[in-house]
């Protein structure tokens, strides 16, 4: 049996619906989701085997006028899988004016001349149907597109179609993971994901953009099904500090609590999750904590 793979960058504007996409087809949850903007950091490899065809998903963070070096690092990371992909899926939302960098992404994609489809997602929010006929137009109108679909992520509709879309693009080869794979992060990445998954839905707005999750300990006991994890929570104030220990530890406690329910269901294992809070002033204005980070620079 010939086999193949594709590989697909999910690009768009902040919260647009890449990380849940994602995980739709994966089936997994392999990034996290929450609806602040700008929650994905870095590029996360999603993979799923349906018989001959792999398919591995690139989920990038959300295109955006960069005010930080995180911030660009971000951009570069979403911009720059165009150049390892097979084909591009940007998704929009039903409605509002694209942004400058939409459309500067749109350019890039014209000029790269990479296969890519424009995909509608939230189509559940629509208030009459003559909207997605609009939107439709608007989108074809860019000349950069072979195709626009509109899906919703969060009713499951029409997701599945997108893999029929995505077939054609794969290159005859070996699979490039096994193929019960469904990331290529390691457990420690993931753990540190989903910390700050938690961090992301427990605090106020402006804090968690200056949130970093380092994992210093990742060790299975011998004799028992039990994980000792060590986690690193840095924060860029030391009033942010006190914000995400909260009065008596009680935010803190929160967060490594939610966060310790789905790290035993991932891993199989009971953990034993040990939180800490430090402060790094300004560290997303930092090359050397930024890689220190695993920020990637490309």
């Amino acid at each position: 049996m010939e086999t193949s793979s594709v590989f697909v960058a999910l690009v768009g504007r902040p919260n647009v619906g890449k990380s849940s996409l994602t995980n739709c087809l994966v089936g997994e949850k392999v990034a996290i989701v929450t609806s602040k903007p700008q929650t994905t950091r870095t590029r996360i490899t999603g993979v799923i085997t349906k018989g001959p065809v792999q398919y591995v998903f690139m989920d990038t963070p959300g295109i955006h006028k960069a005010r930080t070096k995180l911030g660009e690092r971000m951009t570069q990371a979403s911009t720059g899988s165009l150049a390892e992909v097979d084909v591009c899926l940007m998704l929009f939302e039903p409605y509002g004016e694209l942004n400058e960098s939409e459309l500067a992404l749109v350019e890039q994609l014209k000029q790269s001349k990479l296969p890519a489809y424009g995909v509608i997602n939230k189509t559940d929010t629509l208030k009459q149907p003559q909207d997605l006929e609009e939107r439709r137009s608007l989108l074809k109108g860019l000349g950069v597109f072979r195709d626009v679909v509109d899906i919703s992520v969060k009713e499951n509709r029409n997701c599945q179609e997108l893999f029929a879309i995505l077939e054609p693009h794969g290159e005859k080869g070996p699979h490039y993971f096994p193929d019960d794979a469904y990331t290529d992060m390691p457990e420690k990445a993931l753990v540190s994901e989903i910390i700050r998954e938690k961090a992301l839905l427990n605090l106020r707005d402006e804090i968690p953009h200056g949130i970093a999750v380092t994992v210093e300990r990742f060790k299975e006991r011998q004799d028992k099904n039990i994980i000792d994890i060590d986690v690193n929570i840095y924060c860029e104030r030391k009033s942010h500090k006190g914000m995400i220990i909260g009065k008596g530890g009680q935010m803190l406690k929160k967060i490594a609590s939610q966060a310790r329910v789905e790290c035993e269901d991932f891993l199989g294992a009971k953990v034993n999750l040990q939180c800490w809070v430090k402060v790094k002033e300004d560290w997303r204005d930092s090359d050397f904590n930024l890689n220190d980070f695993g920020f990637r620079q490309n």
